[in-house]
């Protein structure tokens, strides 16, 4: 079977294109200028998040019109249609962040809903600013119809007195500029430089952790999701993606044989490799919920803790996503990966091949040194490590790639929000040596589970990014760097040790053997939690608060529904 002679009898359309019934239904498809030919087709959801929020978005809807192309060419009918995107570098360091790990649901949903209602056979998905990836591929595994991931690309790097810059710079040059070492004209230049094109930040922080992610767990095609926004190579992906879906459509290949726990394997150890997000292992135990499958921060954490760091990628390291993609791309990064042995070959992708199939069209790249081989690694273990102990029973997550120091000791400096601890680092009025604690930050505390790069860049442009370590029931940015440690679950709003940390209480942190811990005695800590007391927060209405009722914790993902192991229906097989 081909894509020309589909039976749509199995199809969803069926129930809005097929038969006398459904007369009235088709009147609206002809309303819109659908032939007869056309409705007869399958139908693909062609779903973009694009906006004018933020470069990450821009570029989307253009994409989109490249890939309707190439679906209508392989005698398929393309519904274009779009969802929200809150982008973190503009919603950071206010309360505006507190919507940005929501919205990753609220895609989810509204791609779902709008697949419902209109029984779309086949959904590509173009996403940009950090939680649509994540949201997106989070609604191709729940509706299960055969799916295609599409990035819309890294931003170019920006170009600063010489030396090759990101939007973490921005942040950072703000701490530099609290304590004087920049002056207004060089803040005000560096701020007009930084994002000089369309696209996402252009280091492996969360929006191209998870587009690695995405190629890695075989729901992109390889190489699409390196390609930096502005290259008009990435309409090739697209039209490519539009033509690819039409297959997956005849072979009935869908996303859940395609996200296998081996292939959510593939995807952690494409993360540690690359020193990318830790929101990542926020991300994936959210992907696997979707499909039923239990993979959570501890096992995430497994994944890192055995796989060699070997992308020397910023903010770790030296490069950006353009200079992976023009040394070999993601597929390079999973090649040195295969040849070392640390990724599943036998798993599924969109191209109707497996990893190991696609290997075989890869090439090594001897003349750079973006990528090494497993066998010279940057370091022996991943860039990103989980942790757990006394003060993370539910574990805790911390990239430490570029890191030399892992291990951490020192008294606690307590903040019930990032404002209040934004205002002191903004004065100085923190000591070197403290541990700083950000809590009721968290899924259910914020509501929403903020990151908090303002802060941490703030510390590393005053110089003192490696002098104190700073730990969160909330989130840290991709491009956060230093002794940051994230996730801390339970979280303070529903009772965790996070919670009951009082100001120069000793807590020991030590990334090479994964444990974090408060010297406090289980009796102390019981004692403790008898006199705490939950707090309010101001969010009694609205999304925020609706969200807060339904998110479990960190360590499976923050998601806000049973998933698939409780599904009795799913909606690709009506």
């Amino acid at each position: 079977m081909d894509a020309k002679t589909i039976d749509k009898s199995k199809l969803p359309s069926r129930y809005t294109t097929v038969g006398p019934a459904r007369a009235p239904h088709r009147s609206y498809l002809y309303a819109m200028g659908l032939s007869s030919k056309e409705i007869s087709q399958p139908l693909v959801g062609v779903a973009s998040c694009w906006n004018e929020a933020a470069p990450c978005n821009i570029a989307l809807m253009r994409q989109a019109q490249v890939v309707k192309k190439g679906v209508a060419a392989a005698n398929g009918t393309p519904r274009e249609f779009c969802t929200i995107t809150v982008t973190d570098g503009i919603a950071m360091g206010h309360q505006g962040m507190k919507s940005s790990l929501v919205s990753r649901d609220v895609i989810a949903d509204s791609v779902e809903l709008t697949m419902r209602g209109h029984c779309y056979d086949a959904l590509i998905g173009l996403a940009g600013c950090d939680k649509s990836l994540p949201g997106m591929m989070m609604s191709m595994v729940r509706l299960n119809v055969p799916s295609i991931f599409i990035y819309g690309g890294s931003i170019l790097p920006g170009t600063f007195k010489g030396r090759q810059i990101t939007v973490q710079d921005v942040f950072e040059a703000v701490g530099q500029h609290s304590v004087g070492d920049m002056s207004d004209e060089d803040l005000a230049e560096i701020e007009q430089v930084a994002c000089p094109s369309a696209g996402s930040c252009g280091a492996q922080f969360t929006a191209n952790t998870m587009a690695t992610v995405a190629e890695a767990i075989g729901l992109a095609l390889p190489y699409s999701c390196g390609a930096p926004a502005p290259y008009e190579l990435r309409d090739r992906f697209c039209y490519a993606s539009g033509e690819k879906i039409m297959e997956l459509i005849a072979n009935n290949i869908r996303p859940r044989d395609i996200v296998t726990r081996k292939a959510l394997e593939n995807a952690a150890a494409v993360v540690a490799a690359s020193g990318g997000s830790t929101n990542a292992a926020l991300h994936l135990p959210a992907i696997a919920h979707e499909c039923g499958i239990e993979f959570d921060l501890f096992d995430v954490a497994e994944i890192f803790k055995k796989t060699p760091y070997v992308a020397d990628l910023k903010p770790g390291g030296k490069y950006v996503a353009k200079d992976m993609f023009e040394a070999g791309g993601i597929p390079l990064l999973m090649k040195a990966l295969f040849d070392g042995g640390y990724l599943h070959g036998d798993c599924m992708t969109v191209t109707g091949r497996t990893i190991a199939e696609n290997m075989e069209f890869i090439p090594w790249n001897d003349e750079q040194d973006v990528v090494r081989p497993t066998s010279n690694p940057l370091t022996k273990t991943g860039g990103v490590v989980g942790l757990k102990g006394n003060l993370a029973p539910e574990g805790a997550i911390v990239k430490v790639a570029g890191m030399e120091n892992q291990q951490f000791t020192g008294p606690a400096r307590c903040f019930d929000s990032e404002e209040e601890c934004f205002e002191a680092v903004t004065n100085r009025d923190y000591k070197e040596g403290e541990v700083i604690v950000i809590r009721y930050e968290g899924p259910k505390g914020g509501p929403g589970m903020r990151e908090m790069l303002s802060t941490t860049a703030a510390l590393y442009g005053q110089g003192v990014g490696d002098k104190v370590a700073l730990i969160t029931d909330g989130r840290f940015s991709g491009a956060t760097r230093g002794f940051c440690i994230g996730h801390v679950g339970p979280e303070a709003a529903v009772g965790g040790p996070i919670g009951l940390l009082k100001d120069g209480d000793i807590i020991e942190i030590d990334a090479v053997a994964g444990t974090i811990d408060v010297k406090l005695s289980d009796a102390e800590l019981a004692a403790r939690r008898e006199d705490w007391k939950a707090r309010e927060t101001d969010y009694a209405s609205g999304v925020l608060w609706k969200y807060a009722q339904t998110v479990g914790t960190a360590q499976k993902g923050a998601v806000t529904h049973p998933g698939g192991a409780k599904e009795k229906q799913c909606y690709a097989d009506i």
